[in-house]
């Protein structure tokens, strides 16, 4: 039986397991009953706290901080763009467990084992780009090392064995937090270095080579002779790079070194709202196992 549920930003990021974290250190704290424990406990949720505090505070900075851009005119560098998610060419992504279609995918299998335990079996998640479109422009998407927050996400059993998978879809609407750069087609052409490039590569096939510039058949090229391979060769990389130029420009968002770089289909001011509730409710955390922390390390021994 499959079973489809929106997945929550709190269950696709690391607030999630953080929060199973801490759950799991007070209920660790609560079956030993001992002072140490506790402090320990205590101490590590707060830390724990702290730091996913300080990620939601961070991750909503970013989004309040960055303006939406338009494609067409979006300045290089960190920005945030909308639009709806396509894919790169007419054969779409599929999910290897689904075989759904789709933009992105992730997905983990587990396997119950002898011991009536469910283990890792496989995980992955895809690196293909794909197109967003804002109806000014368009621009690759390369989803490699982004945070991806999504709300398709689908459960299923089969046999012994369990399935998650997360998915963006074609035509979600996606939002997009990264290093916007435009490629043009120009950038890095070197006509001597391409005739070089050409004349090798002509050189290797020297029977070719003769064929085509021995003019008095004497089984190799003279002076006259190289000069003429050389314009040829001059004159098809200057008509390749007269194509080249023509050709519109490139658009990328991909990841920003030492910057949140975030995709996800939710609608971006709930998940801003959703990250500032996150930090709120660390926050609250932190204060709490501090205060415990400071009351009993005070008590001194004993509960």
């Amino acid at each position: 039986m499959v079973v489809s549920t929106p997945l929550g930003v709190l269950g696709a990021s690391l607030h999630a397991g953080v929060a199973a974290v801490q759950l799991f250190l007070l209920l660790l704290a609560f079956k030993t009953a001992q002072r140490d424990v506790w402090l320990a406990c205590l101490a590590a949720v707060a830390a724990l706290a702290f730091l996913a505090w300080l990620t939601a505070v961070r991750r909503r900075r970013a989004m309040a901080g960055t303006p939406t851009s338009r494609i067409a005119s979006a300045a290089q560098g960190y920005v945030e763009l909308q639009g709806r998610g396509m894919p790169l060419d007419v054969n779409p992504l599929r999910s290897p467990v689904s075989g759904a279609t789709c933009l992105w995918y992730s997905y983990q299998v587990e396997e119950k084992n002898s011991e009536d335990k469910w283990e890792m079996l496989e995980q992955a998640k895809s690196d293909t780009s794909f197109v967003l479109d804002d109806g000014s422009g368009r621009c690759l998407v390369d989803p490699e090392g982004a945070e991806i927050l999504t709300r398709h996400c689908k459960r299923w059993n089969d046999g012994s064995r369990r399935y998650v998978e997360w998915t963006l879809l074609q035509q979600d609407r996606i939002y997009v937090l990264g290093n916007f750069l435009t490629r043009h087609p120009d950038h890095g052409l070197d006509a001597g270095a391409d005739v070089r490039d050409q004349l090798a590569e002509w050189k290797r096939d020297q029977a070719g080579l003769l064929r085509r510039f021995d003019l008095n058949h004497d089984g190799q090229l003279d002076e006259r002779e190289w000069a003429l391979a050389r314009r040829l060769a001059q004159r098809g990389v200057e008509k390749k790079q007269r194509e080249l130029r023509q050709q519109p420009e490139l658009h990328l968002v991909q990841d920003a070194p030492s910057r949140l770089f975030l995709i996800s289909n939710h609608d971006p001011d709930q998940l801003a709202r959703r990250f500032l509730w996150v930090a709120g409710v660390q926050l609250l955390v932190f204060i709490g196992a501090l205060g415990f922390l400071g009351a009993w390390w005070r008590q001194g021994p004993g509960l």
